[in-house]
């Protein structure tokens, strides 16, 4: 297995058989690598490892068996160079930062990005000198305006958290690079299988596998993908450094959710645009954000830039905070939680939740309002999703 070339197959099969690289054992299914420590035939052998003349395995913190494969298998699939796994995607985001920033740095970012993120670069980084400003995901002059001699890169998600939103990133690459500035894109929303940010121009993609790549929220993890020049120049080292390392227990599980991901991805795809069309039609329900209706102000450019139009749809309610709360207090199977991309539905109240941290007036301008109810939308019965939220709906 490893002297076939991958990138001559398909996606799909590149996230079932890539980066495993059999023992003496002749395993099928890759085995978890756990071990802290390494051993060496020499010292000559060791110093070798360490200063990095001969490739090998060296402490766990920033080189494991497991955790390779998965870097392996997801740079693949993303059509990057290199990857480096992470213990989270705050994490992965946070390397990216202690990486490429240093004092006196810029950075842009969209407004419509993960409340935590936001968090990350107003209240932390602001504290090593660096600046950030923030702007309307998809007004690209607004992004072009922002940008100073001093900026580093350009941070983004699209399908946005939690409206939906679709940046044009082959746009947004161009603006970025007149600049000479990196564009940052977080895919969590689409993944590989249903988008892939560095063909469309984007310099650096970024995961929480704790999403979809898992699909049955079990594990913690994060991923950047990226050149083997921005990898080994500035992401390696502080990982090295750092230990913000992904386990192998989870690299094992998310390799297994990888097998799993074009399938599922699929098929979440198909249930959150069903459901997407009948809550259009529930008349407590004032809008509905999800890139795969026509009422959806990108629904040609997802077109374009996607192969599909994601698991989220979030909507917004005629009655406000109180009336959201009825319809997710009335769900009995659907799960009230913050995460997103399991094969289980899961819903929360984003002004309360994942953007409660966030003042009411960063709220106001990220158009997170008070009604407004995300779902992660699962692989049970689309019938019984819609069954479920009826209950709130209908009082």
């Amino acid at each position: 297995m490893s002297d076939i070339n991958w990138n001559d197959y398909s996606l799909e099969t590149q996230a079932i058989r890539a980066g495993h690289k059999r023992t003496h054992e002749d395993e099928h299914s890759m085995p978890i690598f756990t071990t802290s420590s390494y051993v060496f035939k020499s010292a000559e052998e060791a110093s070798l490892r360490f200063t990095g003349q001969k490739p090998g395995n060296i402490y766990s913190r920033f080189t494991n068996p497991t955790v390779n494969a998965f870097q392996e298998r997801l740079a693949l699939m993303e059509k990057g160079e290199r990857c480096l796994a992470f213990a989270s995607g705050m994490a992965a985001i946070m390397a990216v930062g202690m990486g490429l920033l240093k004092t006196g740095d810029h950075i842009v970012c969209s407004r419509s990005v993960f409340g935590n993120t936001v968090i990350m670069f107003q209240n932390y980084f602001s504290k090593f000198g660096i600046e950030t400003d923030f702007v309307d995901l998809i007004d690209a002059a607004a992004w072009e305006a922002a940008i100073k001699p001093n900026t580093r890169f350009l941070f983004l998600e699209t399908p946005s958290n939690p409206l939906t939103e679709i940046a044009d990133i082959s746009l947004l690459a161009d603006i970025a690079h007149a600049h000479d500035c990196l564009l940052i894109v977080d895919n969590c929303f689409c993944t590989p299988v249903l988008q892939r940010p560095f063909e469309l121009g984007a310099d650096i993609v970024i995961h929480s596998a704790t999403k979809y790549i898992d699909g049955q929220g079990r594990c913690v993890g994060g991923a950047v993908i990226a050149s083997d020049e921005i990898i080994e120049k500035f992401i390696y080292p502080y990982l090295r450094t750092g230990g913000a390392t992904m386990s192998p227990f989870n690299a094992w599980v998310f390799l297994s959710g990888l097998e799993t991901l074009a399938v599922r991805m699929k098929a979440h795809c198909d249930n959150a645009f069903e459901l997407a069309l009948w809550l259009e039609q529930q008349p407590s329900v004032a809008k509905v954000h999800y890139p795969g209706l026509p009422s959806h102000a990108q629904h040609e450019l997802a077109k374009r830039q996607q192969s599909h139009f994601g698991g989220i749809v979030s909507f917004e309610l005629v009655g406000g905070k109180e009336q959201a709360w009825k319809v997710i207090d009335a769900t009995q199977m659907i799960s009230i939680t913050a995460n997103l991309g399991d094969v289980k539905t899961t819903i929360t109240h984003p002004a309360t939740t994942t953007h409660g941290r966030l003042t009411p007036e960063a709220r106001a301008i990220a158009g997170i309002k008070d009604g407004l109810v995300r779902i992660s939308v699962g692989l049970e019965s689309i019938t019984d999703i819609k069954n479920d939220l009826l209950k709130g709906l209908s009082s």
